[in-house]
């Protein structure tokens, strides 16, 4: 899958995979070593993250139901945990450093392309 932020037309990622049974769910990027950049990871449903075993560093975006950008974690370490975004329906975890090149914002819409 695909994501562009419709607010600017930035491409954010064009390898997500989706992560929406709870195995995926549980499992996420703890089976990877890094995220290449263009792939991401979209957690459904899901409103807070730990990166608990990770190995990696990685930027977390919270959507609404409508995939807007609720909440914004750039550059999350290993052994983190978030808070819980009561209004995020999903998380698309993405490599470091992405949020800020892709000048992603809270309140920006994404656009997911099959």
């Amino acid at each position: 899958m695909k994501i562009i932020n419709k607010s600017n037309q930035k491409l954010v990622a064009d390898r997500v995979k989706i992560a929406n049974n709870p195995i995926k769910r549980i499992i996420g990027l703890l089976n990877r070593s890094k995220l290449e950049k263009g792939e991401g990871l979209l957690i459904i449903p899901c409103n807070g993250i730990h990166s608990f075993f990770m190995r990696f560093r990685f930027d977390a975006i919270f959507l609404d139901k409508n995939n807007k950008v609720k909440h914004l974690i750039r550059d999350m370490g290993p052994w983190r945990l978030s808070p819980l975004i009561f209004n995020a329906h999903s998380v698309l975890e993405l490599p470091a450093g992405i949020i800020n090149e892709t000048d992603i914002k809270v309140d920006d819409t994404l656009d997911f392309i099959d």
